[in-house]
């Protein structure tokens, strides 16, 4: 296919039907920071292929890949060894090239592995069941806001901890303000949501917030942005909705995306579950089958009465996790849990060690926060220019850092040498 550019007519008629009165106009929400108005004319002129190439490389190589530098940010999206298998299976043609499975009779490997990533999900969470994946943790959230609304007919939550802000700012865009409401409002309260291990690394307990959700005659949301927390923390099998993002199993950090977003809950809201769901059944003959049901989307019922607007489900990722899942097997996860955690201890040991460095987490799982007499953007600043990924700046001098099974004692020992230096 040829690459026709847009005439400066096309343009101009464009901004005339989106109301913008220039290109930056269009793009308004883009920081003045990230915005490049001469994009084209930075750029190098005429080059042969082989010149761009060259080109291109070098600007990527401007980067420090997590692969082959000492390692510390997770907040939400998490450096994990995937095994190579997990990259073969997602690259054979019946998968990679698969379309949307409506048709059972010609897509019954898809359709398997959906429910079986379904039913890895439901075991996971503790829940009944779980769907066929979202796009991401942070849409999951506020699916599961909107479900919760819906359910019980109110129309506010209560956002209970630390939640990701990630998350959080992606639930203020589906919700209103007067959605929102504090812990001491006891009216119109559909869900109380609660992340665990919270975005500071801290692990919650469920049994408090079960409670308050009961008393206020809510749903309990549970959210999960480290899925691997799961393999050796108490599976919140109390909560009505458990979602979050799925990762940390078998899809690479990608620069933020495309990642996976999972759903789980009570059956009782099963006819209230967005997206789509996988059952099985048996054919004609008596085997077993799969096909998709309880389809509540707006592609396939009256958009009145549709649970949600998401119209697909990350099919390749979901089949990502289910491969690296099946290699890793019950014990295999817990045992990927257990060194995510003793890499995260021993690491927290190392720099509690340092004059001047505080570790704030009484309890964590892989992640937790530092305290530096310094500023840690300058530490991670400095640090960067060392070649080592120091984690991520939070307010008042202080660090979230990330310890995964792919860590190494030298690299603890680089971070904590390199950040000694700087106290």
């Amino acid at each position: 296919m040829r690459y026709l550019p847009l005439s400066k007519q096309n343009r101009e008629d464009m901004l005339t039907a989106t109301g913008a009165k220039d290109l930056r106009a269009l793009y308004k929400d883009v920081p003045d920071s990230a915005y490049n108005d001469n994009l084209i004319e930075s750029l190098p002129a005429h080059k042969s292929e082989m010149d761009v190439e060259r080109i291109m490389n070098g600007y990527a190589q401007k980067n420090i890949s997590a692969a082959h530098a000492p390692f510390f940010l997770g907040g939400g999206v998490y450096h994990h060894h995937i095994p190579a298998s997990v990259d073969h299976i997602i690259q054979r043609s019946e998968f990679l090239t698969a379309y949307t499975p409506y048709q059972p009779e010609i897509a019954q490997g898809t359709l398997q592995v959906i429910y079986e990533f379904q039913t890895m999900i439901a075991k996971l969470t503790g829940q009944d069941i779980a769907n066929a994946s979202l796009y991401d943790g942070a849409t999951a959230v506020a699916e599961a806001s909107l479900m919760a609304m819906r359910v019980k007919r109110r129309d506010k939550v209560i956002i209970a901890n630390e939640l990701h802000p990630d998350y959080k700012e992606t639930l203020e865009t589906y919700l209103n303000n007067d959605n929102f409401a504090d812990e001491d409002e006891s009216k119109n309260i559909a869900a109380i949501i609660v992340q665990s291990p919270d975005f500071f690394g801290k692990p919650e307990k469920y049994a408090p917030w079960r409670a308050k959700a009961d008393a206020l005659d809510a749903l309990l949301i549970i959210v999960v942005t480290e899925i691997v927390s799961l393999g050796m923390l108490p599976t919140p099998s109390c909560a009505d909705i458990v979602c979050g993002e799925g990762q940390s199993i078998g899809l690479p950090m990608s620069f933020g995306g495309p990642h996976l977003g999972f759903f789980a809950c009570k059956k009782d809201y099963l006819r209230q579950v967005p997206g789509r769901l996988c059952g099985r059944t048996k054919d004609a003959d008596g085997h077993d089958s799969y096909v998709l049901t309880l389809s509540t989307r707006e592609q396939h019922i009256r958009r009145d009465k549709a649970t949600s607007n998401i119209c697909t489900n990350q099919g390749l990722c979901a089949l990502a996790f289910t491969a690296h899942m099946s290699l890793l097997g019950d014990m295999g996860f817990r045992h990927l849990a257990q060194l995510n955690h003793e890499k995260a201890c021993e690491l927290a040991d190392k720099l509690a060690a340092i004059d001047g460095v505080e570790v704030e987490n009484e309890t964590f799982f892989n992640e937790f926060v530092i305290t530096l007499p310094i500023s840690a953007e300058i530490a991670i600043n400095k640090l960067a220019a060392q070649g080592i990924i120091a984690g991520l700046a939070l307010e008042n001098n202080r660090l979230l850092l990330c310890a995964t099974e792919v860590t190494t004692e030298d690299d603890m020992d680089a971070l904590a040498s390199g950040l000694a230096a700087l106290l």
